[in-house]
């Protein structure tokens, strides 16, 4: 009579520990130590040229040596930093893309549906996929037939007779 029990108690502990909800995926730290992308590093001091041309401090404002990783990203793929943080038309080796891209008009809550529309998806597809033995990485789950199968689309590429950059095997 032991033995029904603890097999019934082993499955009602599996049972209740698959009904757990921590999101679709399951990023856990790997200690108990600080976050160190959460830490900027700060650019390191200079000295100005010319004094007489610095600008006024303005409390709360930015500081030349403050981290811009987004200048900083730009300028290390080769653009402009001046030109990032200017607003100026778009350049004319983009108008063509811009143009294609807002043909049919650009509504100002993009992201706000997108987002909304992925929640109901996620929680459409997600209503069976919260009983599980182990951990699984349910955004791959969710997703799955929305996939790409990148050799497929490569070989349907080089079919099509476009140029492919090489590619790694597809077993690797």
């Amino acid at each position: 009579m032991r033995l029904p029990r603890s097999i019934l108690a082993v499955t009602l502990a599996f049972g209740v520990a698959g009904c757990s909800d921590i999101g679709l995926r399951h990023l856990e730290a790997p200690g108990d130590g600080p976050d160190e992308f959460s830490v900027m590093p700060v650019k390191p001091l200079t000295q100005p040229k010319d004094y007489s041309f610095l600008p006024a401090p303005t409390p709360g404002g930015g500081n030349l040596t403050d981290p811009n990783p987004k200048a900083d990203a730009v300028v290390a793929l080769g653009g402009s930093e001046a030109a990032l943080n200017a607003n100026t038309a778009i350049p004319s080796s983009e108008a063509a893309l811009v143009t294609a891209s807002s043909r049919y008009g650009v509504p100002a809550n993009t992201r706000q549906v997108v987002d909304t529309e992925d929640a109901e998806f996620r929680k459409k597809q997600g209503r069976w996929t919260r009983l599980r033995l182990f951990k699984v990485d349910r955004y791959e789950q969710v997703y799955q037939r929305q996939a790409l199968d990148a050799e497929a689309q490569n070989q349907a590429a080089r079919r099509a007779g476009f140029e492919t950059p090489s590619a790694p095997p597809g077993n690797e």
